[in-house]
């Protein structure tokens, strides 16, 4: 329940749905028991839930018609491990609100392609507590899609429940969202790594004329293999792709945070898919290749860093 989580929950409440809710953080879940979810900036609503868990087999217990997966790619393995060895309710479908390519994929593995939906989510926002979310920034629409297409009226059921409150989503066919999905992982590839390993906010970046060299470079390399993979773009996606970051305001990327707060990234699905699928068609990407690399180089160092500190407290206690 980080702030996507958390904007999603709001504007289904506030829409009618019958919400429940799963975060492992016993503050969090406690605070939005006691106090709602409150969005501030861009949004401002203030919603209750009086279905708040703390463990899967509580949210289960629920019995939810859908589960939406807003958590980091990173930690959807842990996750869809509950469901290991378990029989999917019958109707029950999955909605993938990751960012990065074919990060839909590990959901369709539980939950098969039939029952797995996709989401482009095109705002964003910072917690100012555990819950509460300052929505720095939402350009309109967000977007999503049934997998293998099979399940179009509750793809588009979810997007005018979402419309309805005014938070702007279409339905796309799998193939158009193919490529609006490259679209959005590209605009992060292309800022999220540098304001990472740089500091800089989005606005800081933007201001500095060499680091939006190195982003307008970052996207042409990404655009390359993505018509390589038939990815089509509108006119002048490069252009359009500055414009949107000068509007994104003086805040850090999500992968930036993760960075920053020494956690784990999804690097793998942005810069290192863009990687992936340029060897796919023998296009050198060199500058993704920097980005990925430099980034799992500062997420090994801070695993040793945390190793050392479990060692050294793990010696203490023996003493």
């Amino acid at each position: 329940m980080g702030p996507v989580g958390q904007i999603l929950a709001v504007h289904l409440e506030k829409a009618g749905c019958s919400v429940a809710i799963y975060d492992h953080g016993k503050e969090k879940i406690n605070l939005i028991r006691q106090h709602g979810i409150r969005l501030e900036g861009r949004i401002k609503e203030h919603s209750w839930f009086s279905n708040a868990y703390m463990t899967m087999d509580e949210l289960m217990s629920f019995e939810p018609d859908l589960l939406f997966f807003a958590v980091k790619s990173y930690h959807m393995e842990e996750l869809l491990s509950w469901f290991s060895g378990k029989s999917i309710p019958p109707g029950l479908c999955a909605v993938s609100v990751q960012n990065g390519i074919d990060v839909e994929k590990e959901t369709s593995a539980v939950f098969k392609e039939s029952g797995t939906l996709r989401m482009v989510l095109n705002f964003a926002g910072n917690l100012h507590a555990p819950n509460a979310v300052n929505v720095t920034f939402f350009n309109p629409p967000n977007y999503i899609t049934s997998v293998d297409d099979s399940q179009q009226d509750l793809a588009k059921w979810i997007a005018a429940t979402l419309q309805s409150v005014n938070l702007d989503t279409e339905y796309l066919d799998s193939f158009r969202m193919t490529d609006r999905i490259w679209e959005k992982t590209i605009l992060n590839s292309s800022i999220s790594a540098l304001c990472g390993i740089s500091k800089l906010t989005i606005r800081e970046a933007m201001e500095c004329p060499d680091t939006v060299e190195i982003i307008e470079q970052a996207i042409l390399e990404a655009v390359e293999v993505a018509r390589a993979n038939e990815i089509r773009f509108p006119e002048n996606f490069v252009k359009l792709c500055l414009r949107y970051y000068k509007k994104a305001g003086d805040h850090f990327p999500s992968m930036a945070v993760d960075m920053i707060g020494n956690k784990e990234t999804e690097i793998d699905y942005f810069n290192g898919k863009i990687v992936e699928y340029g060897r796919k068609f023998y296009i050198r990407t060199p500058l993704n290749l920097t980005f990925t690399n430099l980034v799992k180089a500062a997420s090994f160092k801070n695993k040793l860093v945390r190793s050392n500190r479990k060692s050294k407290s793990e010696t203490i206690l023996d003493i």
